[in-house]
């Protein structure tokens, strides 16, 4: 069997917390060059509009596909629950959001047709994840949970105050008609950080659908179906070559992104994008 040319997957992000997905994607499709886009400067996302968001988005879209993205992923929640339509309107290659890859995930694990989903703020309100998985005939119970994500960034991933709150907010999602719910949808990228503690807390019956690893794998699906072609010679198969482009300090980034993907960070390029 020929080998194909290394595709660049152009992954973005608000943040560090895409780093997760980036992560996924690594152990998924090693045989892959990577840029990641973390848009530092102007998050939290989660309390813009829904057309800041799909202007941020683009921006930053334009800026992968100008470096060589051939097919992009949107590893941010917000941005995919906000502003899909519109950054696959503004895209000229594929683009893969986190949030049906999940939904897909989820509704092939449960058995019960019952689910939780657990995100910001943001991405709870969108009810992005409702939406996909009643469109596929499942339960839906959403729930916010808005203190995870500085609790994961304060580096607090075992800590007592971390399981402490997501024993509460377990609790409040898995009562009443989500009792019985058979899986837990991680529908934020900081979540996996925390993936082995809410495994402690969460009911045994319940199955937990990371929404990192469903884009990986969607991903992986997407290029068997449509190999990213070229006419080119086939380059030799080596270590993922990485790139990281943020808008804010690159040493921050560097330190907590080290954090989230699991390997260092070494390299940030600094963006401005214009407004």
């Amino acid at each position: 069997m020929t080998t194909s040319r290394r595709p660049t997957i152009g992954v973005f992000d608000s943040g560090v917390g895409g780093l997760t997905v980036l992560r996924a994607l690594l152990q998924r499709i090693p045989d892959a060059d990577y840029l990641y886009f973390g848009d530092t400067a102007r998050l939290p996302y989660g309390s813009k509009s829904a057309a800041t968001v799909a202007h941020y988005a683009t921006g930053a879209v334009h800026y992968l596909q100008d470096h060589g993205a051939e097919l992009l992923v949107i590893a941010c929640n917000t941005a995919t629950a906000l502003a899909f339509n519109e950054i696959k309107s503004a895209s000229r290659v594929g683009v893969i959001g986190v949030v049906e890859p999940g939904a897909e995930a989820a509704a092939k694990a449960t058995r019960r047709k019952n689910v939780v989903v657990i995100g910001t703020d943001a991405t709870i309100s969108s009810h992005a994840y409702q939406r996909a998985l009643q469109s596929k005939g499942v339960a839906v119970r959403e729930k916010a949970c808005p203190l995870f994500v500085p609790l994961v960034e304060e580096g607090w991933v075992e800590h007592g105050v971390t399981e402490q709150v997501a024993r509460i907010y377990l609790s409040e999602a898995f009562s009443d008609d989500a009792r019985d719910a058979d899986v837990l949808v991680l529908g934020c990228t900081h979540y996996p950080l925390i993936k082995p503690l809410l495994r402690r807390v969460a009911p045994d019956h319940v199955n937990i659908v990371d929404s990192a690893e469903s884009t990986a794998h969607a991903v992986a699906e997407q290029l068997r179906i449509a190999p990213l072609h070229s006419a080119e010679e086939s380059e030799k198969r080596g270590v993922p070559r990485l790139k990281f482009f943020a808008t804010d300090s690159a040493e921050k980034f560097k330190k907590m992104g080290t954090r989230f993907l699991g390997r260092p960070v070494e390299e940030v390029e600094h963006v401005d994008l214009k407004e």
